[in-house]
């Protein structure tokens, strides 16, 4: 039967192992599959075959090698079209590279000549007896003219469009100077390799007027909409308050001169804004090439000078601009230098060096719109996914509100309806208010934050310097602990003003962080440098009245800075309590803080120590220190940290807000100030022993209490200590290999830890600060804690238990086996009873 049923089979005349050949209308039907389903399974391939007459004479496995083929075929194409777009760009990077290589040697050239030049004057000079000190006075001079000539800038009618084209085409020829030319110094950035996926090259001014930054870059994106970007100077520049575009000329040979007014944000609450009133000149070279350059105005460029504007001082933009140059199969080469004059002598001495570093120009706008360009290319391109249902464009317009919204509570200007509030007679903290709702309509305020019986907006924030702090550990800590500084009361007043209710919270108390954080991802850049994130608070009530503390809360936060490798980069935490259903035109009233390196990036120590004891375990005996650590002292890297916060209020409570806003701000600079005490690498220099432990004995006192108590209770040794060194228990306690934790024992009160070795820490990821705010019951499991419940008077009356194995949870919420736990008491040198022990034996992550 099986016999009979081959011979009569379509596929009789066809061996599967031979070559096919399928006819145009075959290969139709098939690829019309394949757009649909690049793998069939085995009952569709059988399926098609009997839908498709024409695929009748064809045999299933054939159907399947075909579709294998064809899967093959696609992946040699997309890795073909993918190695030709890795070779664009190593064609236009080493074309790149091949002009900086030139532009460094005619650099070489010039100075080559110049030291020549002065190696012949010295000894012209040393070999003459003759007086031509003034004949050399005179060349001399000669020399410098020619070398860096004065450019005369004659005055210029503000109305004659040929002025502006003069003054236009001279800020162009400096611009390309800077540019492709050595009329900077310019030097690389460390950090800022070269090559196909890199930001670009990037470079700062060395001894040049003012400060100067210099960035080249390839992008995917076409140079007239490179330009349409870079030109919307707002959407990537944080600092930008506002750009006016008075008129627009254009010009003869088919470019525009553009009059712009320009204001920027102060980055601290410690100095005044900035303004510039420039000229902006687009035009085309002759090989194709698209230029935007800018410039200043002023009687000394022979151009119309604006008006001074109140709150604001009068910096100078020099000849600065973007290059756009076309790449052959698409994309750009884009240079672009920015140069300005912030006026230092304007700002107090201790933050000249904030508006002297090119390194902070270069983060601040250079990098910045390099980044900006290449973000908004491979979103175009589709390479960036986000999830959540979210349009990229509306993630980054979240950016840009949280951060503006921080720079408008952090400069307060009287135009936006800011006024002063009165202090307290203590001048650390500054109280804003902004009554005016008319202000807030369609920015990031919204008008549903405004209280129908009439209120504001009140903002408290100061500004502090920090000493061998960085910046980039201090935000990294502050994201991970929130506990460690903030309130969970007042955050819950700053989430009362989304609801149907706004003061239903009438004012904030004080009440700890009774829950804990979990940080949802939403976005990111293209090089981690700034991401976007919901933090979800969960929390509990303290008492059955505050019923309104309880539930979880939400916020919007935006995180950048936290590379510990870039060097100036301005590292900022910025936040804003959102509800559940998180629309896109949802209200933000941001706070946060923001920290500014003001020294250069000194090579020190990795910035990579937390709050616990392994740096003071680590001290030798005598104050001596590993190897690597005995320049500790020479890290020395000053910063300025700014807060602000924001709350919404009813003009009745306007005083008790403003009384909690200070109050709060105090405790917050208070908290970051013990923070940044415990993470500054540099805070063992002036200590020989391991420091005390926040509420608890010293360190060796508490860890000889442990050791007896173990011995006392269970009749043996915790561990054999190998050395008589007085600090030998607590380094054998520290880095011993099971996990030891001590809590407190009071009544009426939940056990705290006050205390982990190494081991606990990490078990329970955490750190030796952030410890003190969890709670025993909570990483313990319903077993765990009905166990521990059983054998608690045993412990108390016996002075220790042992564990049966079982689960507990770390703080980031992972859950962690042990194989045995003991228990004992902990007695201090009076015999009474200190706080619990406990020795989690064999833990692992599950």
């Amino acid at each position: 039967m099986a016999l009979s049923m081959h011979k009569n089979s379509p596929y009789k005349d066809m061996d599967s192992s031979k070559y096919v050949r399928y006819t145009p209308e075959q290969v139709e039907a098939l690829e019309r599959v394949y757009s649909e389903c690049p793998k069939p399974s085995s009952l569709r391939r059988q399926q098609l075959i009997r839908e498709c007459p024409i695929l009748a004479n064809i045999e299933p496995k054939q159907i399947k090698v075909w579709f294998q083929n064809r899967r093959c075929r696609e992946k040699q194409r997309k890795e073909a079209s993918r190695l030709q777009t890795v070779n664009r760009k190593l064609s236009a990077m080493n074309k790149l590279l091949m002009e900086e290589n030139d532009r460094l040697q005619k650099q070489v050239s010039q100075l080559v000549y110049e030291n020549g030049y002065m190696r012949h004057q010295l000894q012209s000079a040393s070999g003459t007896t003759t007086d031509n000190s003034c004949e050399s006075v005179v060349m001399n001079g000669q020399h410098q003219q020619q070398q860096n000539p004065t450019p005369q800038h004659p005055q210029r009618d503000a109305n004659n469009p040929a002025g502006l084209l003069a003054i236009a085409e001279e800020a162009l020829a400096e611009f390309l100077s800077k540019a492709t030319g050595t009329a900077v110094d310019w030097v690389q950035m460390i950090g800022m390799k070269p090559g196909p996926d890199s930001i670009g090259i990037v470079a700062v001014s060395r001894n040049c007027s003012g400060v100067a930054a210099r960035a080249c870059g390839l992008v995917s994106l076409e140079p007239t909409k490179v330009a349409e970007i870079l030109k919307d100077r707002p959407s990537w520049f944080r600092d930008c308050r506002c750009l006016d575009v008075l008129s627009v000329l254009p010009t003869g040979n088919g470019g525009t001169i553009e009059l712009i007014y320009m204001q920027t944000y102060a980055p601290t609450t410690l100095a005044a804004a900035r303004d510039f009133w420039t000229m902006r000149y687009t035009t085309s070279l002759e090989d194709g090439s698209l230029v935007v350059c800018e410039r200043s105005l002023t009687s000394s460029t022979g151009g119309p000078a604006g008006p001074p504007t109140a709150s604001f001082v009068r910096a100078e933009m020099l000849p600065s601009g973007f290059l756009i140059r076309p790449c052959e199969g698409g994309g750009s080469i884009i240079h672009i230098v920015d140069h300005v004059d912030l006026d230092v002598w304007s700002v107090p001495e201790v933050l000249r060096p904030l508006y002297e570093s090119s390194k902070i120009l270069a983060q601040k706008m250079t990098i910045a719109a390099l980044r900006h360009i290449r973000q908004i290319a491979q979103e175009t391109s589709g390479e960036i996914q986000y999830g959540g249902g979210r349009q990229p464009a509306v993630l980054r317009t979240f950016s840009q509100r949280l951060s503006r919204g921080f720079n408008d509570a952090v400069n307060g200007f009287v135009d936006d309806g800011w006024s002063l509030l009165g202090s307290d007679g203590v001048e650390d903290v500054t109280i804003m208010i902004n009554s005016s709702p008319n202000k807030f309509v369609n920015s990031q305020y919204g008008t549903s934050m405004f209280s129908t019986f009439g209120g504001g907006v009140l903002c408290a924030k100061a500004s502090m310097l920090l000493q061998d702090v960085p910046p980039a550990l201090l935000v990294r800590f502050l994201r991970e602990h929130r506990s460690e500084w903030a309130d969970y009361g007042v955050d819950a007043y700053s989430a009362a003003c989304l609801k149907a209710s706004p003061y239903a919270v009438p004012c904030a108390r004080p009440g700890g962080f009774p829950g804990s954080q979990v940080i949802l991802p939403l976005a990111h850049t293209v090089e981690h440098e700034e991401f976007l994130e919901v933090v979800r608070l969960e929390g509990h009530a303290f008492s059955p009245e505050d019923v309104a503390l309880a539930g979880d809360m939400y916020l919007l936060q935006l995180c950048s800075g936290v590379d510990e490798n870039a060097v100036g980069a301005c590292a900022q935490l910025v936040f804003a309590p959102i509800d559940e259903s998180f629309a896109d035109d949802a209200p933000l009233l941001p706070s946060g803080f923001r920290v500014i390196p003001l020294d250069p990036k000194t090579d020190g120590p990795a910035a990579t120590r937390t709050l616990d004891l392994a740096s003071t375990l680590e001290v030798r005996a005598g104050g001596a220190r590993p190897a690597g650590e005995a320049d500790l002292n020479s890290y020395n890297l000053r910063s300025v940290l700014t807060i602000a916060f924001q709350f919404t209020f009813e003009n009745n409570l306007r005083d008790n807000v403003a009384a909690m806003a200070r109050q709060y701000v105090r405790s917050v600079v208070g908290s970051v100030q013990r923070v940044a005490m415990a993470i500054s690498p540099s805070r063992l220099s002036t200590h020989t022993g391991p420091k005390p432990l926040p509420g608890s004995p010293e360190a060796l006192t508490l860890a000889r209490w442990i050791c007896r108590g173990y011995r006392v209770h269970t009749g043996s040794e915790l561990f054999r200590v190998d050395s008589q060194a007085g600090d030998a228990i607590l380094k054998q306690l520290w880095h011993h290999s099971d996990a030891i934790l001590c809590c407190s024992v009071k009544t009426n009160a939940s056990p705290v830890f006050t205390f982990a070795n190494q081991a606990g820490l990490d078990m329970l990821e955490t750190t030796l600060v952030a410890l003190q705010d969890i709670m025993l019951d909570k990483i313990l499991d319903e077993a765990g804690r009905k166990i521990l419940c059983s054998e608690f008077s045993k412990i108390m009356q016996q002075g220790f238990a042992y564990l049966p194995a079982g689960l507990c949870v770390s703080s980031m919420g992972r859950p962690v086996s042990y194989e045995q736990a003991i228990a004992w008491k902990v007695l201090n040198d009076d015999d009474s009873n200190h706080c619990l022990a406990f020795m989690f034996i064999n833990w692992s992550f599950v």
